[in-house]
């Protein structure tokens, strides 16, 4: 579910091209397999669409403008997220919620073009850390699209690094919505002051939800319509969240009925230790149930 904006730019292009939307460059992709739409404030994907499909990510009908960023889509927190700040050089850690990559200006470095799809290659035009550097590959074909985050130690010490690829998938309504694959999880429960309990079945959304699974496993979405496949790498942690009544300010009520995120992620539970010259890879790969 993307904004008519956005689908009106995405439906004029012809092949690839850069574009302007709400004051941010956007990299646009209209071919026979589908759409792609890349921000390139955060190298945040704002929209997905395979050839005969409709769109598989949701992003808000009202973004603000910048330099906030954009609710929706795949947005990047790196390196650190929500509070697990240990890689926040900040003066009293208090750096930008979720990290600093959502809102860094990245830069397109490479883009391969072959007949079924695409592979898309992205760096931040400015360091962010003084230790970690960051990069993202984006693939996308009319089968699937996968997002990895790359991160590398650069420097002589080891740093502890959190992180999540903070995808909004879109739904035909959030209390139709079932995730199998999460049965017999352990979850820290955010709305709960993380008190932790065990998921019993399929998971049904009803109200406001905030929880973090202790799971590698994939998730199956299903929302009365269709169903999305959500697999992940390097990733024990599965965010679950949905607002409900609660909504950011940049949410309209009734667009909210239409997204949940299902995010992979590295949290309190993984966190993810970098040693000089070590990469990790934070994947997530979203396919047809």
């Amino acid at each position: 579910m993307t904004p008519d904006s956005l689908a009106n730019l995405i439906a004029q292009a012809e092949g690839q091209q850069t574009a302007n939307w709400e004051g941010r460059d956007v990299a646009l992709f209209n071919m026979p397999w589908g759409e792609l739409a890349i921000s390139l404030q955060g190298a945040q994907v704002l929209h997905f669409r395979p050839a005969n499909d409709t769109g598989w990510l949701w992003t808000t009908p009202t973004p603000q403008p910048l330099p906030d960023v954009i609710r929706g889509g795949i947005p990047l927190c790196w390196p650190w997220f929500a509070d697990e700040r240990y890689a926040d050089e900040s003066p009293d850690r208090n750096g930008p919620f979720h990290g600093l990559a959502r809102q860094a200006a990245w830069r397109l470095d490479a883009v391969d073009e072959h007949a079924e799809g695409i592979e898309v290659h992205l760096s931040p035009a400015q360091p962010l850390h003084s230790q970690l550097t960051a990069r993202v590959v984006i693939q996308a074909n009319a089968q699937r699209l996968n997002v990895e985050l790359i991160s590398e130690n650069i420097g002589d010490a080891p740093v502890k690094t959190s992180g999540a690829l903070h995808t909004y998938l879109a739904v035909n309504d959030i209390h139709d919505c079932r995730l199998e694959g999460l049965a017999g999880a352990r979850y820290l429960d955010k709305l709960r002051d993380f008190a932790e309990s065990e998921q019993q079945g399929t998971l049904a959304i009803h109200g406001a939800i905030d929880r973090i699974y202790h799971s590698n496993e994939a998730v199956m979405l299903n929302d009365g319509v269709r169903s999305l496949r959500v697999a992940k790498q390097s990733s024990d942690s599965t965010v679950v969240w949905h607002p409900n009544t609660e909504l950011p300010s940049d949410t309209p009520a009734d667009a909210a009925r239409h997204f949940v995120c299902i995010e992979s992620a590295n949290t309190r539970l993984d966190p993810v230790w970098l040693v000089p010259g070590a990469q990790h890879l934070l994947g997530t790969t979203l396919s047809r149930g």
